[in-house]
C-alpha cells in the first residue's frame, strides 16, 4: 500500500477539477516557501493529521458512482515517493485523476503524466520574480520546464496564479498572461489573493 504523508481531504468539491465531482487529497510538504501561501500548515513534510492512505481508499471505495474523479493538491504531491502508486490506485477504482502542482519537479512529474487526466499548474510570478517569492533558487525554470512537459503531453489542464497588488504590479500581471498565451496556454486563471489579517503579502 501506498505510504503518503496526508494533511487533510476534502470529501466533494465542483471546483477543483472542471467539469466533475470530486474529492481532494491534500499531501503533506512542500520545499517553496511563498509569502502568501493560504495552506501553511501543509508546508512542513511532517504535519499534526493522522489521515492515512488507508483512510482514503476505504472512503473512495463507497464513492464510485457518486464522484467522478479525486485531486491530489498540497502542498506539493510530487514531493511524496509513492505517489504514482496511489494514482494508479485510484485509477483502478475508476475515478479521474487530477494533479495540482507548481512544477517543483519536473522530472517527477514527466514519470506521473501517464496517470493523469488533468492538471491545475500553479505559475507563481512572473519568471524573473520565481526565486524571490518561492525562496529556492532556479524555481522559475523548473515551473517552466514543467509546463513545457505538460504541454508536450497532451493531458488537458489550466495554468493558475494567485495574485495581489502587494506581489508584484498589475502591469506584469498582464505581461505574463500575455507570455502564458505566447506559449500556448489556452486557459489562465487569476485568483485573488486571500489571507488572514496581519498576514504580510509582498515579496523580500
Amino acid at each position: 500500500m501506498p505510504r503518503l504523508r496526508l494533511g487533510g481531504l476534502t470529501p466533494l468539491t465542483t471546483i477543483d477539477f472542471p467539469g466533475q465531482l470530486a474529492a481532494v487529497v491534500f499531501c503533506q510538504g512542500c520545499p517553496w516557501r511563498c509569502s502568501y501561501c493560504h495552506n501553511r500548515h501543509l508546508q512542513p513534510g511532517r504535519g499534526e493529521h493522522k489521515l492515512v492512505w488507508g483512510e482514503v481508499i476505504s472512503f473512495l471505495h463507497h464513492r464510485r458512482g457518486l464522484l467522478d474523479a479525486v485531486v491530489f493538491s498540497g502542498g506539493e504531491p510530487t514531493l511524496q515517493p509513492d505517489l504514482p502508486a496511489a494514482l494508479r490506485e485510484v485509477r483502478a477504482l475508476g475515478f479521474q485523476v487530477g494533479l495540482h502542482t507548481a512544477g517543483v519537479y519536473p522530472a517527477r512529474f514527466a514519470r506521473l503524466l501517464p496517470e493523469l487526466s488533468w492538471v491545475g499548474l500553479d505559475i507563481k510570478a512572473p519568471w524573473p520574480r520565481y526565486d524571490g517569492l518561492t525562496g529556492m533558487r532556479g524555481s522559475g525554470e523548473r515551473a517552466q520546464h514543467t509546463l513545457q512537459l505538460l504541454q508536450r503531453s497532451g493531458v488537458p489542464y489550466e495554468c493558475r496564479t494567485t495574485w495581489h497588488p502587494g506581489l508584484f504590479p498589475e502591469s506584469e500581471l498582464q505581461a505574463l498572461g500575455e507570455d502564458l498565451a505566447a506559449r500556448g496556454v489556452k486557459r489562465w486563471t487569476v485568483q485573488p489573493c486571500r489571507l488572514p489579517g496581519g498576514v504580510p503579502v509582498s515579496l523580500p
